[in-house]
Formats: structure tokens, C-alpha cells, sequence
């Protein structure tokens, strides 16, 4: 499988993880995540996690359609990347001034602040690979 095809698979998976999970999100303090640390249903509370389900739902679904045309995309798939970034720096925030959270979300954290660069590189190395092709081609 070509590089490209290694990024398109890797970037549906990870593009399915915002969707399933934003899903369950929108249970709000019924998530199963939640659900065991006996959140109290108060209307603030669950009404802003059904919210940023909805948005994380949003998120995966834009990445997921990006996948069939992802070096057309590409603002969109900076974009996407740049806000799964902005959420990681959250996660790290929390991460020093509440404490570590279950050692899943200290994995996505480093995905999200180490991952969401790395695959902004490697797509942005494929364009220039794509548009040195093209000036070959023409020659």
C-alpha cells in the first residue's frame, strides 16, 4: 500500500473515533464513560456534553469525508487536525492542573498534541511529492 493509501486508512480510523465517541457524548452524563462517576444530571452539565458530543461527531464526520479526496482537501484537513491539536492542549491543561485522568485519555492527549502535527507533515509531504510528480510529468 502507497504512502497515500497508509494515510487514507489511518486518517478513517482515527476519523471513526470522533464519531463513535461523540455518539456516546450526546448521551451527555449517560455516557458510559461517565456514567460510573456518579455525575449528578444537572442541566449545565449534560446540556454542554450533548454540545461537545455534537461538534466531536461533526469533527470525525468532516474527517471522514475528506478521506476519498484528502490532497484535494487541504485547509479542511489542517483545519481538522489543528482543532483535534487545540483540544489535546486542553486535555494537557487538565491534565496539570486537575490530575492524569484513565491512562486512555493520557494516550489520545499524546495523539492529539504529537499525532495531530506529525500527520499535517506527512500529508503536507505527500503534496510536495504530488506536485514534484506533476512538473515531472510535463516535462
Amino acid at each position: 500500500m502507497s504512502s497515500l493509501g497508509v494515510l487514507k486508512t489511518f486518517t478513517a480510523i482515527l476519523g471513526l473515533v470522533p464519531v463513535l465517541t461523540g455518539l456516546a457524548t450526546m448521551l451527555g452524563v449517560h455516557d458510559p464513560i461517565y456514567q460510573g462517576l456518579g455525575l449528578p444530571a444537572d442541566p449545565l452539565l449534560d446540556s454542554n456534553l450533548r454540545f461537545l458530543g455534537g461538534v466531536w461527531l461533526g469533527l470525525g464526520l468532516v474527517v471522514l469525508w475528506i478521506v476519498p479526496r484528502i490532497l484535494s482537501h487541504v485547509v479542511l484537513f489542517r483545519v481538522a487536525w489543528l482543532m483535534i491539536f487545540l483540544g489535546g492542549t486542553g486535555r494537557l491543561a487538565s491534565l496539570f492542573l486537575v490530575g492524569l485522568p484513565p491512562v486512555p485519555f493520557i494516550a489520545f492527549t499524546a495523539l492529539e498534541i504529537i499525532g495531530a502535527p506529525a500527520f499535517v507533515l506527512w500529508h503536507n509531504r505527500l503534496l510536495r511529492q504530488q506536485a514534484a510528480s506533476v512538473v515531472q510529468e510535463r516535462k
